[in-house]
């Protein structure tokens, strides 16, 4: 007997140390234990070392309580015969009071948010056309988050947050859209290019506008002075007796030679140009008979009136010579 309990204090020395680990264990940050008792559900434990009894308690499983992320690729049709696969990810987590749902009532929580996605996305994306469907992305993450919600929130699931993270069209849609965008913006190149152009030939008209206008404002103002001169060349030719046909014709005369010397000495031909008409001959006869009798009459004007300054002159200077000679002879007196 006392062999048989030498024999027996380490067997249950060995057998005390195994159930004394059994009894203790502890529980990751951010996790929840199941324990059950006989099968049953007995407590759920957080984060820390925690106790249970040996080969009574069970430690069933346990719950990542962490926010997760489940990436869900979808393939489906748009409404104007697209075939198109949508990246969705969900952003999941177990809420801290369901814990018992999550893990008694939900085999399988990715298979079911899968379900979902699958479910909402290919009863939203027909209705779009593929362009609208880059638009309202938002809306389709949107509407994937609501009935994920309403569906997970009594397995003890919150969903976070939906997102549409890449919409992939088939490689010859895709095709398709770069040569379109690459036609849109080259298209768009061209309209500022014409624009630039528009704006360029709108100022050269207005500078051109602008030049012909001085250019007029000029012509306008030579043909004045051209004018205010001949006026005065009249004004002189009458004030010597000439009237004003014969004036006329004199300084039509004069500007009809001025004009074939200056031709002349351009061009620097011997040309003369001369009327074609019967009587042009007579005419500009008669117009050289009177500009040279005019010629003349001026003349003889100049000289007459010339003489009378110069006797009005000497006169005066008389006069002068007269009135100091006078004056001295009075002071002597």
């Amino acid at each position: 007997m006392g062999g048989f309990g030498i024999f027996l204090i380490p067997v249950l020395l060995v057998v005390g140390f195994f159930l004394l680990l059994g009894t203790f264990f502890t529980v990751k940050q951010q996790t929840a234990a199941v324990v059950e008792r006989f099968g049953k559900f007995t407590t759920m434990r957080q984060s820390g070392l925690q106790l249970k009894i040996p080969l009574v308690d069970k430690i069933a499983g346990r719950i990542n309580l962490k926010i997760q992320q489940l990436d869900v690729i979808v393939e489906t049709k748009t409404k104007d015969d697209v075939f198109v696969r949508l990246k969705i990810s969900v952003q999941f987590q177990v809420r801290r009071e369901k814990v018992y749902d999550a893990f008694y009532r939900l085999q399988n929580p990715h298979d079911q948010i899968t379900a979902y996605v699958f479910d909402v996305v290919r009863a939203e994306v027909p209705k779009m056309k593929l362009d609208y469907v880059f638009e309202k992305k938002d809306d389709i993450a949107i509407a994937v988050k609501r009935e994920l919600n309403e569906a997970m929130m009594d397995y003890g699931y919150d969903i976070i947050k939906t997102l549409v993270t890449d919409i992939d069209p088939d490689i010859q849609v895709k095709a398709a859209m770069n040569r379109i965008n690459a036609a849109e913006r080259e298209k768009t190149a061209a309209e500022y290019e014409a624009e630039a152009d528009r704006i360029k030939i709108v100022a050269k008209a207005r500078a051109e506008a602008e030049s012909k206008r001085l250019q007029g404002q000029g012509i306008a103002d030579q043909r004045r002075e051209i004018a205010r001169g001949l006026e005065e060349s009249v004004d002189v030719l009458n004030n010597v007796g000439i009237n004003s046909q014969e004036a006329s014709a004199l300084i039509v005369v004069t500007q009809h030679y001025d004009t074939l010397q200056s031709i002349g000495e351009a061009t620097q031909s011997n040309l003369i140009l001369l009327p074609n008409s019967p009587q042009a001959g007579s005419d500009m006869l008669n117009n050289m008979i009177a500009s040279f009798t005019a010629s003349a009459q001026i003349g003889e004007q100049m000289k007459k009136t010339n003489a009378s300054k110069e006797a009005k002159v000497k006169k005066e200077s008389r006069s002068r010579r007269d009135d100091s000679t006078y004056d001295e002879g009075r002071s002597q007196e």
